[in-house]
């Protein structure tokens, strides 16, 4: 019975070898699988890449063909010498004021009755003698209203005074501290009525304010520049009175002087208290306490030649500002070349000091009164004054004859 038993079989291990050959046999045809596969797959990169670098060998050797590696080099240095010529070209256009460019390229304003030529978005400056700009504020309407009631000419006058002349006239104003405000839409509709403003927002964008007087200076200049190509660039205060035939007289006599300062000089005394008007917050750079400004000429009214002007213009973003304007344009130019010319009829002083020198054949250029830094009350009084101290009619349209 036990060796019968012993040579048999069980069910159990005929099932367990049943399981193994299977398991052994999927995976041995699965490995021949995968392995044709990817000896396929082998053979197909081969084939494809073969024909890739056959294909780059052709473009490679046409490409050799038509330019050849000296040709390649020969290019390139032109291409890298031609680069460093423009870097060195730019540079120095930079460094150099532009008195000799006739034509300056400006961004988008709006032509005011025919001021400057359009050729595209190019603008040819228009030559004139001299360019005023007369420093208001938004709420200035009154005095601007004033002026041109008494010593500034409007409308037809004003062009002809520009055509005839080549004296510019111009309210010069920035814009107010919120965008599209109501004081802007204001000056819009006064400007729309009576064409004789330069608008500094158009040109630098500059913002308004009272202690932006030397930012306000600097972008006048650089905007009157762009525009006009002046012999001379004047600025005046809206409560001075001028007499345009004898100012432009009196500059005319400097017409030969490259680079010329003219007004009232002074040299006040540098003022550290804080409580003043016009305390200088950097008076320790003028030495010690009760030391003296420089000479420098009195804020209401001063005219530079055009190559001061280009100075100002070129080198805006580099130039201090002072707290009071007038020191910081005396600063521009007090290590320059510049001949400084202190011409007294330009601060008058309004009846009977403008009267008494009328009479006696010395018609003043400007009149204001010291004790309010212009004429005081100047709304209600500029019209007196011009009735008393005006140059004659005919001196206007008679000077640069």
């Amino acid at each position: 019975m036990k060796s019968r038993n012993r040579g048999k079989v069980s069910m159990r291990w005929i099932m367990v070898l049943c399981l193994i050959s299977f398991g052994l046999g999927i995976l041995f045809s699965n490995r021949m699988w995968i392995d044709l596969q990817l000896e396929d797959g082998f053979l197909f990169t081969r084939r494809r890449l073969g024909e890739f670098e056959a294909t780059l060998d052709d473009c490679v050797s046409d490409k050799v063909k038509l330019i050849p590696d000296e040709e390649v080099i020969k290019e390139f240095s032109k291409a890298h010498e031609a680069i460093q010529s423009l870097d060195s070209s730019v540079a120095k256009l930079r460094m150099e004021l532009p008195s000799n460019k006739k034509h300056r390229k400006l961004g988008n304003f709006e032509n005011l009755n025919g001021n400057s030529t359009f050729a595209g978005n190019a603008v040819l400056r228009k030559k004139v003698f001299m360019v005023i700009g007369i420093n208001t504020a938004f709420s200035g309407r009154r005095r601007r209203d004033s002026i041109r009631e008494t010593w500034m000419p409007r409308g037809k006058s004003l062009l002809q005074l520009e055509a005839e002349k080549g004296i510019v006239v111009r309210f010069m104003i920035g814009h107010s501290a919120t965008s599209n405000s109501i004081l802007d839409r204001a000056l819009d509709s006064e400007e729309g009525q009576h064409y004789d403003f330069i608008r500094l927002i158009i040109f630098k964008n500059h913002v308004e304010g009272y202690h932006e007087l030397s930012a306000k200076t600097k972008s006048f200049f650089a905007a009157a520049v762009e525009r006009w190509d002046a012999e001379f660039f004047v600025k005046v205060d809206d409560d001075v009175h001028v007499n345009l035939g004898t100012l432009a007289a009196t500059l005319a006599r400097h017409r030969s002087k490259p680079r010329v300062y003219i007004g009232c000089m002074k040299s006040g005394p540098v003022l550290h208290q804080k409580n003043l008007k016009y305390h200088e917050p950097e008076h320790w750079k003028f030495g010690d306490q009760g030391n003296k400004y420089f000479r420098h000429a009195t804020g209401q009214i001063y005219a530079i030649s055009r190559d001061l002007a280009k100075y100002v213009s070129v080198n805006q973003q580099i130039l201090h500002k002072y707290a009071n304007e007038d020191v910081s344009l005396g600063a521009w130019f007090i290590g320059l070349e510049v001949e400084h010319v202190d011409d007294r009829s330009m601060c008058c002083g309004t009846p009977p000091d403008c009267e008494q020198k009328a009479q006696a054949g010395n018609v003043c250029v400007a009149s204001f009164d010291w004790s309010c830094s212009g004429i005081c009350k100047s709304v209600e009084r500029i019209k007196g004054v011009h009735s008393i101290c005006a140059e004659d009619a005919s001196t206007l349209w008679n000077a640069l004859v």
